[in-house]
């Protein structure tokens, strides 16, 4: 959970965050969402964390068939409006 994307994407792709991510070399962000406000974000989190993998998978395939890494359109804010 962050209030800022696409820095956190950054850092993580540049090694910056210990972590998950880097522990096993993951760097393509293939799936987030946007929540309205912090407390629907952290339910949001703790309720996928409790999920099984095939269904957070069948959750990326569903938004992101073929898992691009969505990073470049969330770093460029005016690419999101237009799109």
């Amino acid at each position: 959970m962050t209030n800022e994307l696409s820095r956190r994407i950054f850092e993580h792709k540049n090694g910056l965050v210990d972590g998950f991510t880097k522990r096993y070399n993951v760097y393509n962000l293939v799936y987030y969402e946007i929540q309205p406000n912090l407390e629907s974000a952290i339910k949001r989190e703790k309720q996928l964390k409790n999920w099984h993998r095939q269904w957070k998978i069948n959750l990326i395939e569903y938004k992101n068939k073929e898992w691009k890494d969505l990073y470049p359109e969330i770093s460029d804010p005016l690419k999101i409006i237009y799109e």
